[in-house]
């Protein structure tokens, strides 16, 4: 039997012969069919940005939001299966609130990635379960300054300075890695998360969607917040200059 496909697919809990677990693979798919969605880490605090699709005119404003709040002091972007990822979101909720019983202080966002990656993993492990057709982004700021966790289908989990996840994470990557977001404040950084959506935005397949920001940060106190109204117009106003300036140099090259 081949490696590659049938036979081997049918179970989270089964290796191919060259040592992959499709069922895991599948799941990093279903976020890649997703929205995108980007979180930077700057020199005062995270900034989130989501690119949420919109697949059907009849569909009310605001509703089936991408961004939540875990903590108070934790923001939480995600990508993929909706569903599952309000599954680790609630988990993660948990995790929060069992430590601020316990201890009396708010959770250390390392000590939560730990643990929320745990659970995601747990699910690539038995025949019962299905590996979670989402990853998520965590970012707060704290005393130990501004952190940023992704977390991914099969459990694993990484510190970063930005990254991004959904449809067109790897266009995402190359427009974050030409930032100096360590130099930047999320006040400014919030406009560059807008400007990339809109960059990286595929007009032709996906006509129409509505941007979400929000930020934690020494500007909101430490808390998670949506980006304020006035603060949002202006980094929209910035990405939809932007694109104009970038679609005008590509008629001059032309």
């Amino acid at each position: 039997m081949s490696s590659i496909g049938t036979g081997y697919d049918l179970s989270a809990s089964q290796f191919s012969p060259d040592g992959r677990v499709f069922q895991v693979e599948y799941a990093q798919k279903a976020v890649e069919n997703s929205g995108t969605a980007i979180a930077i880490r700057g020199k005062d605090g995270v900034v989130f940005g989501v690119e949420k699709l919109v697949t059907s005119k009849l569909y009310e404003k605001g509703a089936n939001k991408r961004i939540f709040n875990v903590d108070r002091h934790v923001g939480m972007a995600v990508a993929g299966l909706l569903a599952d990822a309000r599954q680790v979101v609630e988990v993660a909720r948990d995790e929060a609130s069992s430590y601020r019983s316990s201890y009396g202080n708010p959770i250390p966002l390392k000590y939560l990635a730990e643990r929320v990656s745990m659970y995601m993993h747990a699910h690539t492990l038995y025949s019962m379960a299905r590996p979670f057709g989402s990853s998520v982004m965590i970012g707060t700021y704290d005393v130990d300054g501004p952190q940023l966790f992704l977390l991914e289908p099969s459990g694993i989990s990484y510190g970063y300075f930005g990254c991004a996840i959904g449809k067109a994470q790897q266009n995402g990557k190359t427009e974050i890695e030409k930032i100096k977001m360590k130099d930047m404040s999320i006040r400014d950084l919030v406009k560059e998360v807008a400007k990339i959506i809109y960059l990286v935005h595929d007009e032709v397949k996906d006509k129409t969607f509505e941007l979400e920001l929000s930020w934690v940060g020494e500007q909101t106190e430490g808390r998670h917040e949506l980006v304020p109204p006035e603060v949002f117009s202006d980094a929209e106003k910035y990405a939809k200059e932007a694109m104009e300036e970038s679609d005008g140099s590509d008629d001059d090259e032309l």
